[in-house]
């Protein structure tokens, strides 16, 4: 997918040496253009915060939060507001998303059955909450959570191609479906920042269990899966400003999960370079690495690489079949405090390649 995106920036955050803010907004007027949307124009504010209780707590975690509304020449429309709140001393941690998108996208077949891309258009709130709370507050190297999980997704698609793989009935959820679930998770944090990490590891585990997505069978009934993933990522400080970061991401489904809720290689955070979806299946794994290099002041830059594998109820991993990306990027502090990065990168898969414009670390 071609992407340009221009990010107009103010209020870039306060200096290291002034009184620290509770709250520090970031607006960002956005304008982009794709195949799918053409012109595309809108505004989006990001926030860091930390609660008045925890005020004077200088381990507090920042939370943050990005509402974005965004509008295009083919008359869709995007509302989202992403989010990860830390609260009352890092003892409660939540995140998610909420929002409405009215869009369209690329099917390219699920597996290695690939076929034709096909624009199909699709209508659809999404709502995802991770609740956590704090469990092992005793744990000097890190702190572990568990919590609930819960997922909510109307997907209705609006258009297909007519002769496509989507209109032909045998791709799980491609006339459209209904998702709804939960389960739980584990949530374990050794970074020494939550933003732009320097050392120490993050982990997200979680277990979807006999999620529902109505209407997702080949003659429209209702179909049940379930998921366990991992995601994991350590951070390796190599000089004062270099850091290696290293992402490790596992996921294995169980059941018939409609295409759009299948695991995903692709877009902004796993295999830059390929458009997100650009590959799906039952099942992933994905290995990533990232060297983050200081060039000026605020600016600093990366390189990044990644390999990944899909799979399905047949072989778990088809290990002879590898998806790789690479790629550069450049990275702009706009909140010194809490190293929050505008990030700006071009990733290169096999026939294909991306650029991306958005706020905050791939991981």
């Amino acid at each position: 997918m071609l992407l340009l995106a221009l990010f107009g920036l103010s209020g870039a955050g306060p200096s290291p040496d002034s009184l620290p803010k509770r709250v520090s907004v970031f607006p960002l007027p956005v304008v982009y253009y794709t195949p799918e949307t053409r012109l595309a124009f809108g505004a989006a504010a990001t926030a860091t915060l930390r609660f008045r209780r925890d005020t004077g707590d200088t381990t507090a975690r920042p939370s943050q939060l990005t509402f974005g509304v965004a509008y295009t020449q083919n008359r869709q429309l995007l509302v989202y507001l992403p989010f990860q709140v830390f609260y009352d001393h890092n003892r409660y941690y939540a995140y998610g998303e909420a929002g409405y998108y009215r869009y369209t996208y690329y099917f390219f077949g699920v597996g290695e059955r690939a076929v034709p891309r096909e624009l199909y258009g699709v209508n659809f709130p999404r709502i995802r909450m991770n609740a956590f709370r704090r469990i092992v507050p005793g744990w000097r190297n890190g702190k572990l959570y568990a919590g609930l999980r819960y997922q909510y997704e109307d997907y209705r698609i609006t258009r297909v191609v007519a002769d496509g793989e989507l209109a032909s009935g045998r791709v799980p959820g491609g006339r459209g479906s209904r998702l709804t679930g939960g389960g739980l998770g584990l949530f374990f944090d050794a970074r020494d920042r939550v933003f732009f990490p320097t050392k120490g590891v993050v982990a997200d585990l979680a277990y979807l269990h006999r999620n529902r997505a109505t209407g997702a069978g080949a003659a429209g009934e209702n179909t049940r899966f379930s998921r366990l993933s991992a995601d994991v990522s350590s951070y390796h400080r190599l000089a004062p400003r270099t850091v290696l970061a290293l992402n490790y991401f596992v996921s294995y489904t169980a059941g018939t999960a409609p295409f759009n809720a299948l695991s995903l290689l692709g877009g902004t955070r796993r295999l830059r370079g390929y458009y997100e979806g650009r590959y799906r299946d039952q099942n992933a794994a994905v290995l990533q690495s990232e060297l983050r290099l200081p060039v000026y002041r605020r600016l600093g830059a990366v390189v990044f690489g990644g390999v990944g594998a899909l799979g399905d109820e047949r072989q778990l991993l088809r290990l002879n079949a590898p998806k790789a990306a690479y790629g550069a990027g450049l990275r702009f502090t706009v909140n010194r405090r809490d190293h929050l990065n505008l990030r700006v990168d071009y990733g290169l898969g096999r026939h294909s390649s991306g650029l991306y414009i958005t706020i905050g670390e791939a991981f």
